[in-house]
Formats: structure tokens, C-alpha cells, sequence
């Protein structure tokens, strides 16, 4: 594979300040930038994308990071970098982060930036503060008791009514699947009128309700009003196969960007947003196989509504560690990245020899031969096996059409956990047992 020609494009790493000013200046002006990752386990691609939101921060002005995350979960972070809520420190403000995986954000790379974040903030007046919100649909539950409790404060009788809606949901014992696999069957049991009628009530008496709170607690409360609508609806859609699911899943997550965005202009803010997410969320899907299955992401979503004003990053590596579990709900463990497969562009960055280095792709010119056609990318989300790794983790695409630019580590290590699994140090089989022998 000649992969050599990317060289006069290719921005060497060198651990320095210079590091990410090519990024910088493709940023310029623009609003939204999505910093994406390759696993949800990769301590590298966290800890670059920290230090490159801090400059966005600090540079840029950017004013709100959003992240693959829980609204609650990552709003009870948010209140704490403001100087807000009852937690002391990042670890207590990070404790809601109790649904698998919790090593996504439970982890010594977002700990720090957390604190950092919370310190930076203190030095400033609050109309100059950066936020820390989450874009997920998973807190069924949990965003419905934000909401009930919000209402307890401003109008009690409103409480009641709400509690009386979602009341709908308790047959199920909080398990949101086994309440999207009944509801997906008998539409009888569905809650979606509920859902939606809490939703519109909330937002008819907006104004009301703002006259009787603060403005950020009306609009956590709308956030957790509007998630429960969409999960109500993504966990029927989860019986009906993945693209379905998929697409509301990222199309809520687009959403709540615009929400965010609007909330920060109605508070007198230009608003700068980076997000936190896996590739396959933030590189454009029309330039995937996922694409040409009728897929859609948030990449896509962002791009097509804000044009150049969005810049979308992706993260690549060819071998190392990744803190991953085997099957869902498993405990992670630090697993081994087996090197990158033929026709990849993850091999084709490791024959370039240079061990980390930046690649602006929007630049006019020629493509090299690396980037001239569709190639397989690696996917590493929570779950990682090795053994079934072309079939789980590899899918075609066109990385210039789906990414602005890439970050390429070639050997990563995993993602330290705040809390270890018993075996997370776990070391894999040999590569020849057994399937290989």
C-alpha cells in the first residue's frame, strides 16, 4: 500500500505546544467542533481530545463542551464546574456515571479535565463560564424523576400531574427494555401520549415557569422532558432493528446540540460548542457503508445544518491496548488492539512510520493513493472481540468525505478506569488460540 505520499500532507506530533495549531487554524471561526475517538476505551484519544478543548476554551472561546453522555448524569458535572451543586471535588460530581460503561467517563483523563474545567471557570464572571452537558438518551428513568423534582419547586400541582403521566412507565421496574420490548408489541402499553403531553406542558408554560426558577434549571428540566419523549421512543424503535434505533438515537443527540445552541444565544452567548463522541457519531455517515444502509449521525446532521461552521475530527491507531468489555454489562478490561487489517487506513498510517501525527483533509489537491478510494476504518465501541474483529469492528469509508481532519496514534494504551474490575488487567489468549491453531 503506498502510503509515503501522505507525507508532505502529514503534521507530525511531537508532544509540544505546536502540536495542535494546524487544527487551530482549520478551526478559524467556526462554531462546532466534534473531536470524535476509534473506542470508547483509548486513554490517547482522551487525553488529546482534553487538551484540545482546553485550547478551544482558552483561544477559541468556545463555551460548552457536549459530550456522549446521559443529560442528568453529565448535568450534575456541569453544576459543578460552574461552582454550582453539593459536590467537593470531580470524582463526587462524576458518581452519577453509574450505568455500563462506566469507565467512559469515570476515568483519570476526564478527572482531570473536570477539575480543570471547574478552575478555569472560577476565574471567570458567569456569563463567561463553559459548560459540561451530555447528548444520550439513556436516563429514561432518571429524566423523569429530574422533572418530577423541578416540579416539585415551582408548581407542585404540575408535580402531581407529571408524576401521574410517567406513572405509566412503573409496571416495567425501570428496566427500559423490558418496557421497549412490551410496548413495541402492544402498542396499548405504550406511553408515548404521556411522554409527549409532560413534554408539551413544560414547554406551554415556559415563561411561568422561568418567572418561578432560574433559567438553567427550566431548561435541564425541558432536556429531561424532551429525553424522555425520545427514549420512549427509541426503546420501542430497538425491536424494530438497528438502523431505526440508531437514527433517533442520533438525531436526539443532534438535537440537543441546536438546544444547547439556542439556550446559549437566548443568554446573550455566540455559541461554541465541542463534542465528545465515537467516530462513527461524528464523521459524516454519507461517507460510510452505514450511509448507503440509510444510517444517519450526528456528523452528518451538524454539517448538513452548519456547513463550514462545523470542523469534524477523527482518531485512528494500529495496535496497543483498549479498556473494553467482551459482552455488554461485563466488566472492562484492558484488552489487546491487534494490528490494523489489509486494506485499512490504519495500516497504511502505520507504513508512514511516524508514530503520531495530525492530517488536515480538506486541502485541494491530488489525493494520495492511501486516500483515493473507500477502505476499511475501525470501530472499537464498548465491546471489543478480537477474534470476530473484520465482522465487528471494520466497515468501509471515505475518510476525506467523512472527516475534515485525523489524529493517528499508531500504538495507544488503554483507558485507566477511576474504579479497576477485578480483571481488568486482564491479558487476552494467544492469537492462535483457538480459532488459529
Amino acid at each position: 500500500m503506498a502510503a509515503t505520499d501522505l507525507r508532505s500532507l502529514i503534521r507530525s506530533l511531537d508532544g509540544t505546544e505546536k502540536d495542535h495549531r494546524p487544527l487551530l487554524d482549520l478551526v478559524g471561526d467556526a462554531r462546532f467542533v466534534l473531536l470524535g475517538e476509534a473506542s470508547h476505551g483509548t486513554h490517547d484519544f482522551y487525553q488529546e481530545r482534553a487538551e484540545i478543548t482546553k485550547r478551544l476554551i482558552i483561544e477559541k472561546d468556545f463555551n460548552a463542551v457536549a459530550v456522549e453522555a446521559d443529560w442528568p448524569d453529565a448535568y450534575r458535572v456541569n453544576r459543578y464546574v460552574l461552582g454550582e451543586g453539593e459536590d467537593d471535588n470531580a470524582d463526587e460530581a462524576l458518581a452519577g456515571f453509574e450505568r455500563f460503561p462506566t469507565w467512559m467517563w469515570r476515568n483519570t483523563v476526564v478527572l482531570d479535565f473536570v477539575e480543570w474545567l471547574r478552575d478555569v471557570n472560577s476565574s471567570h464572571n458567569e456569563a463567561a463560564r463553559t459548560g459540561f452537558y451530555g447528548l444520550d438518551l439513556y436516563s429514561l428513568y432518571n429524566s423523569m424523576g429530574a422533572v418530577v423534582r423541578y416540579l416539585d419547586e415551582v408548581d407542585p400541582e404540575a408535580a402531581h400531574r407529571a408524576r401521574y403521566r410517567y406513572s405509566c412507565f412503573e409496571q416495567f421496574g425501570e428496566d427500559s427494555q423490558a418496557y421497549g420490548y412490551t410496548a413495541s408489541f402492544d402498542l396499548s402499553q405504550s406511553c408515548e401520549t404521556e411522554a409527549v403531553n409532560q413534554l408539551v406542558e413544560l414547554q406551554r408554560r415556559a415563561m411561568e415557569f422561568l418567572n418561578r426558577s432560574g433559567a438553567d434549571d427550566l431548561f435541564d428540566a425541558e432536556q429531561n422532558a424532551r429525553l424522555v419523549k425520545n427514549a420512549e421512543e427509541y426503546y420501542r424503535s430497538m425491536f424494530r432493528g438497528r438502523q431505526s434505533s440508531w437514527n433517533l438515537r442520533d438525531t436526539h443527540m443532534a438535537e440537543t446540540v441546536d438546544s444547547l445552541a439556542s439556550y446559549l444565544s437566548r443568554r446573550g452567548r455566540v455559541p461554541k460548542i465541542v463534542i465528545w463522541a465515537h467516530n462513527s457519531h461524528l464523521g459524516d455517515a454519507r461517507a460510510t457503508e452505514m450511509g448507503r444502509r440509510g444510517e444517519i449521525n450526528v456528523g452528518q446532521l451538524i454539517r448538513q445544518k452548519y456547513g463550514s461552521e462545523a470542523v469534524l475530527v477523527g482518531f485512528t491507531t494500529y495496535t496497543g491496548t483498549v479498556t473494553a468489555a467482551t459482552n455488554w454489562d461485563d466488566p472492562g478490561e484492558i484488552k489487546k488492539v491487534r494490528p490494523a487489517l489489509p486494506d485499512s487506513f490504519e495500516l497504511g498510517f502505520h507504513n508512514v512510520e511516524i508514530p503520531r501525527f495530525f492530517l488536515p483533509l480538506r486541502a485541494e489537491v491530488d489525493r494520495p493513493p492511501l486516500l483515493a478510494k473507500p477502505r476499511l476504518e475501525r470501530a472499537i465501541g464498548v465491546i471489543y472481540r478480537p477474534d470476530t474483529e473484520r465482522i465487528s469492528h471494520y466497515f468501509h469509508a471515505d475518510l476525506p468525505r467523512q472527516f475534515d481532519a485525523v489524529f493517528h496514534f499508531d500504538h495507544t494504551r488503554a483507558l485507566q478506569p477511576l474504579e479497576k474490575p477485578e480483571h481488568w488487567e486482564h491479558t487476552e489468549l494467544p492469537e492462535t488460540f483457538p480459532s488459529g491453531i
